[in-house]
């Protein structure tokens, strides 16, 4: 079974992605915090990585930087609420995979997960 991780300080957000993805027959784990995800990320290996940018603690990008650096290879896409294209940009230069704006569609979501596993399943 495959292992995400959510990394998502809202609770309204957690519980809907949470929801989704144990639907789909997803492993998932869920940081509320940056610091929290860091503690996550260092314990075990996850096939796919969901985070919000504004983060309690650690922030989002500092978080992709990380796991950029220890756990290359491994697929994130940022959900933000943030429109802003500079920082949509800086995500994509720290290398992320994908960029979701909340709110989302659900069922959007779900498609994209499903792509990235499926792509890295084939790779690995």
């Amino acid at each position: 079974m495959e292992r995400i991780l959510v990394i998502e300080d809202n609770p309204m957000v957690v519980k809907s992605l949470e929801f989704k993805l144990n639907r789909d027959g997803y492993d998932v784990a869920i940081a509320v915090d940056g610091r929290e995800a860091i503690k996550f990320l260092e314990e075990g290996s996850f096939d796919l990585i969901l985070t919000d940018l504004m983060l309690p603690f650690v922030a989002g990008n500092q978080l992709i930087q990380y796991i950029k650096e220890n756990l290359p290879g491994t697929p994130i896409i940022v959900l933000s609420t943030s429109k802003q294209e500079n920082i949509i940009m800086d995500a994509f230069n720290l290398g992320v995979d994908d960029f979701i704006t909340k709110p989302f569609n659900p069922n959007e979501l779900s498609l994209r997960v499903k792509r990235f596993l499926k792509k890295n399943s084939f790779s690995g």
